[in-house]
């Protein structure tokens, strides 16, 4: 039961896949408007989920938990969601700024030989120490929506309750951390290589096969079972990791 809504949301995808093979450019586009419907949508689907995979592992869950919870949890999942998303962002724009003109500055004193090798490294620790910062805002409040659903938190508390939980488990949690990033990275090459078997210009610069339409079901299939099975298995984790460390 607990497959159910992963597999819908992973259906929800299919059409951009096989746009993909058809015309990427379109594709490009339905890409960034699926991007806002996952926006808007991912609350809800969140909090659904960390619902039934509670419940289901004291016993049974049903969709209906899925319902009642993703709507009972929509706007602080939405508020804390936006708020991790402002914050990357503004990480992501000074490192970005701060790139530029150490570019600027190497290109414009003749090439890295003639750049001072004082402000390249200052421009280094600056760029290393926001990347830190944007890997220790996921380490830290990566529980927020479990804090938020299990514990009937609002968005600032949920917030504030994963990075406490992980203070006080910081060893068991970047294990945990380490172990889902390997798993993930595993699950986004192979999604990755299946991708290529449906893009025209993989076919001819790699010399794969053309994507035709036995290639495209097959393909469509093995992601559909990979992303469904992976979606499942990963809600079921975190929130069992979650109760481990808060009962």
């Amino acid at each position: 039961m607990l497959l159910v809504p992963v597999l819908a949301l992973s259906l929800i995808q299919v059409p951009q896949l096989a746009l993909q093979a058809v015309d990427p450019l379109l594709s490009s586009i339905v890409s960034l408007g699926m991007s806002l419907v996952f926006l808007v949508v991912m609350p809800f689907f969140h909090g659904g989920l960390i619902a039934m995979a509670d419940e289901a592992l004291d016993g049974r869950t049903a969709l209906q938990t899925f319902v009642d919870d993703g709507k009972a949890n929509y706007v602080s999942l939405l508020v804390a969601y936006l708020a991790l998303m402002a914050v990357n962002f503004a990480l992501g724009m000074v490192a970005f700024f701060v790139a530029l003109f150490g570019g600027i500055f190497v290109l414009g004193g003749g090439g890295l030989e003639s750049a001072n090798l004082a402000v390249l490294a200052a421009i280094g620790i600056v760029v290393a120490i926001v990347v830190l910062l944007y890997l220790l805002v996921l380490f830290f409040l990566q529980f927020y929506g479990q804090a938020i659903v299990l514990e009937d938190m609002g968005a600032v508390d949920g917030l504030k309750h994963s990075a406490s939980v992980v203070r006080h488990h910081l060893v068991s949690t970047l294990g945990y951390s380490v172990l889902v990033g390997v798993l993930s990275g595993v699950f986004g090459g192979v999604f990755g290589v299946l991708s290529l078997l449906l893009s025209p210009q993989s076919a001819t610069t790699l010399g794969l096969p053309e994507p035709s339409l036995p290639i495209m079901v097959v393909v469509g299939l093995l992601i559909l079972a990979g992303g469904t099975l992976f979606g499942g298995f990963f809600a079921v984790y975190s929130v069992s990791f979650y109760r481990e460390l808060t009962r």
